[in-house]
């Protein structure tokens, strides 16, 4: 039997050698701009609870600043508190076609890395979107059978991506390539468990997965061999993942275009299978000017992967609120945004967004069902007590690569994150056009973050 791993392994390194083009870079560069302002103000939502972490956990002294935590601690703490931060907010890139989330994995893991060994930006970025490659490439050849387990694949396939990005960021051997990746595989997990009823713990599948992929490349330097084909067979990667000995992975670059390219930057608070039912609640209130008082009933269309697990009206914080359609749609209504703030402990006790909440209904399309993620679709219907109805219909949220931000939308959404986060004006400006402009040094650039 070929060797699946060895061949896959071949395809990134020849994918590798390739040069960069400046649409990759400036998409590569949005994408660390993200990652840094939205683990800057994950660190602030969460600012109680890691201060007791941290008290309990005693991490060590070092030499690595963990964003957003104003301290520095030993390398491996680093690592796995950007990574829990960089998606306590659950306002981190991804895709729906692989159901994954992508840099924020990746990126917790490089920049400590980084900055220990001294690479410039553009080094780092050349990796990352490497390590995006990987992630997307093999979510996208299992899903979604894989997500119908139970997986979460911001945990099995992320490990896999950044351990690969910080291979290649650290000029690994081939072989010392191989047996991290080996090891990645065997380390690979995440259960999607995390999501349900009430559960703080998704951000622990991303930090957990920052952390194993570390610990993979430590294993591989210091020599450890891993199985030379650890994808396929009847106990290996594939199987674990699928139920199945070996699938057909997809190309590498799949539609002409890098992962990164086909990331999204998400403009709501909220995980992203609710966005287009926000994004249809926010166009009926703004063309309309309904008031919640006179709605009767709202009904939801959209496709099955998005009702599962998102269709929950007993909310029970602030986690719970951004896994629910019926919450999401709620505050939208009302409120006429769906940021950070409309997501906080406050806003979901509010009684006149949950008592709107239990008149929606969320059920799967199968015209959508069967198009998904080509478009991700959702249709919105509000009933009024007089029997009026208004509806409204989004293929494609805001912040797909089919309807992305502009460049004045995105760096509003950086700003206003790192304001949350504490960050001056000044700060941020400097921040953005550091990391836009050139080839400075990763330890620079943490001084402004």
């Amino acid at each position: 039997m070929d060797n699946i791993t060895k061949q896959f392994l071949a395809r990134i390194d020849l994918l590798s050698t390739q040069p960069m083009s400046n649409e990759v870079l400036h998409r590569s560069k949005q994408s660390l701009l993200d990652y840094l302002a939205v683990t800057a103000a994950g660190a602030n939502f969460s600012e109680d609870k890691i201060y007791k972490y941290l008290a309990f956990a005693e991490p060590e002294n070092g030499d690595y600043m963990a964003i957003g935590l104003g301290r520095k601690m030993a390398l491996k703490d680093a690592v796995f508190l950007n990574g829990l931060n960089g998606h306590a907010l659950d306002f981190d890139d991804g895709t729906n076609a692989g159901i994954i989330h992508l840099g924020s994995p990746i990126f917790s893991l490089l920049l400590p890395l980084s900055c220990k060994y001294g690479k410039t930006i553009e080094e780092m970025l050349r990796a990352a979107v490497i390590g995006y490659e990987v992630s997307f490439t093999m979510a996208i050849s299992i899903q979604p059978g894989h997500k119908a387990l139970g997986y979460h694949a911001t945990g099995t396939c992320g490990v896999l991506g950044a351990t690969i990005a910080a291979s290649y960021l650290l000029d690994f051997t081939e072989e010392e390539r191989a047996n991290a990746f080996a090891t990645a595989c065997v380390s690979a997990s995440g259960m999607l468990k995390v999501l349900d009823d009430g559960s703080e713990l998704k951000p622990y599948n991303v930090a957990k997965t920052a952390l194993l992929a570390l610990t993979s490349l430590q294993l591989a330097k210091a020599g450890f061999k891993g199985h030379p084909d650890a994808l396929s067979g009847y106990r290996g990667y594939f199987m674990m993942m699928t139920g199945k000995e070996t699938i057909d992975l997809k190309p590498m670059l799949l539609n002409g275009t890098y992962a990164i390219q086909k990331s999204y930057t998400k403009p709501y608070a909220a995980c992203r299978y609710l966005h287009p039912s926000i994004e249809a609640a926010m166009k009926i209130r703004k063309e309309t000017n309904v008031c919640t008082e006179d709605i009767d009933s709202i009904l939801i269309r959209t496709y099955s992967l998005a009702v599962s697990g998102h269709d929950h009206v007993e909310i029970y914080g602030s986690a719970s609120a951004k896994m629910s359609i019926p919450y999401s749609v709620s505050i939208a209504l009302v409120s006429g945004k769906a940021g950070l703030k409309e997501f906080d402990d406050e806003h979901v006790k509010d009684e006149i967004v949950l008592n709107l909440a239990k008149r929606v209904q969320v059920v799967a399309d199968k015209d959508m069902s069967d198009i998904f993620p080509t478009e991700q679709s959702a249709k919105l219907s509000v009933i009024l007590k007089n029997g009026r109805e208004y509806s409204e219909q989004v293929d494609y949220p805001k912040g797909e690569p089919e309807n992305p931000m502009s460049e004045l939308e995105f760096r509003e959404r950086f700003t206003d994150l790192l304001l949350y986060a504490g960050r001056t004006q000044s700060a941020i400006d400097k921040l953005y056009a550091l990391i836009m402009g050139g080839a400075v040094s990763v330890n620079k650039m943490m001084e402004l973050v």
